[in-house]
């Protein structure tokens, strides 16, 4: 009988430990990306590298995340939703940017604030947007000469 009552012990243990693994992810990660905030549209000529998960950041500071990415059949630019935390209200002449996180680092959306007195709201549009940029496409102007006078 002890055996058994062992056997049913470690069982719960294992049980408690993946309840609290699972509670652990859903808090730490985009599981929970929705919590609170409000959602911003943009519009991008390039949104290479970026996928639905990746981070938002403003001066380097995670404040939410891609939750959409699509191609927009009328104006063949890529459309992007993203979730920006409750408290951190942008400029209505906010720029977005697709950075990179250094030569061999992943894509993310970068929001650059602007100065105007009015904030975005749910829904809204962010109209100043800049694509990525190809690094290969860089390298490539580099070694054939960049520029062409003459």
């Amino acid at each position: 009988m002890s055996a058994v009552r062992t056997e049913a012990a470690v069982g719960a243990i294992v049980v408690a430990v993946a309840i609290g693994f699972m509670v652990y992810v859903s808090q730490f990660t985009s599981l929970s990306s929705d919590r609170d905030g409000y959602v911003l549209n943009a519009s991008f000529r390039s949104i290479e590298g970026v996928s639905v998960g990746t981070d938002v950041r403003l001066a380097g500071v995670k404040i939410g995340t891609v939750t959409d990415v699509a191609l927009n059949s009328q104006s063949f630019r890529a459309d992007a939703k993203f979730n920006v935390i409750d408290g951190v209200e942008l400029p209505d002449d906010s720029a977005v940017v697709i950075s990179s996180e250094g030569l061999l680092g992943g894509n993310f959306v970068e929001i650059l604030p602007g100065g105007s007195p009015l904030n975005f709201a749910a829904g809204d549009e962010i109209e100043d947007t800049q694509g990525a940029v190809s690094l290969i496409s860089l390298l490539l102007k580099f070694v054939s000469g960049g520029d062409n006078e003459g």
